[in-house]
């Protein structure tokens, strides 16, 4: 069968090309990250670099720089949060990862509120829909960040983003996506496309077309 111009320059432009390492996982969450320090005073920061790193016990890893007041906040309390923001708070969740905390009180400057948490020796910002609350467990230097791994001990939610399952739902959520350096741009979540765990059974439908035709 011949292909014709139009087919050939699609192949031609996904061509994989090598390319030099990079710290890019699409997307990206934009997480906020609640620490006190030794004055007790409550302190927030958005990073990128985390995810769930296990589900028995159930944690999640956060990597920060040394330089950072939040670094040395978890060092000092063994404790943090990590608060979800939904898409409203995209101009409060840009602003406290550009800004110290040495400097000004992060809370105060943009209008949020700290709220301690029952369980840990950190703060939860109030507005945002939900928030892990951890126990720090673990800490692994790799280079210029340093991993700080939290047991999940807890988690407050605002009860209109739960599911019936008592979970927290993307949907009503409305976390913001980071697109990493590629457009160094934040987004939305998009449209729904199947469910998870059983989309798959699509795939045995078709075979099973194919096959009788």
């Amino acid at each position: 069968m011949k292909l014709d111009q139009s087919t050939s320059i699609r192949q031609e432009l996904t061509v994989k090309q090598f390319l030099p390492p990079q710290t890019i996982l699409l997307p990206s969450p934009v997480l906020i990250i609640g620490t006190y320090g030794p004055d007790g005073r409550p302190n927030m920061m958005t990073a990128a670099w985390g995810g769930i790193a296990s589900s028995k016990p159930p944690c999640i890893s956060v990597s920060l720089r040394e330089a950072t007041l939040s670094y040395h906040n978890i060092k000092q309390t063994k404790a943090f949060t990590v608060n979800i923001p939904s898409e409203k708070y995209l101009k409060e969740a840009d602003f406290v990862g550009m800004v110290s905390g040495r400097k000004l009180d992060k809370f105060k400057e943009i209008g949020l509120t700290p709220e301690k948490s029952r369980l840990v020796n950190a703060p939860i910002v109030k507005e945002f829909p939900y928030a892990l609350e951890c126990h720090l467990v673990r800490q692994v230097n790799l280079g210029l960040h340093t991993m700080f791994i939290g047991e999940i001990v807890g988690m407050v939610a605002d009860s209109e983003v739960l599911s019936p399952n008592q979970l927290p739902n993307i949907e009503r959520v409305r976390p913001i996506l980071w697109g990493s350096f590629g457009s160094n741009a934040y987004y939305s979540i998009g449209n729904k496309l199947g469910n998870a765990f059983s989309i798959r059974n699509q795939l045995k439908q078709r075979r099973k077309s194919s096959k009788k035709s």
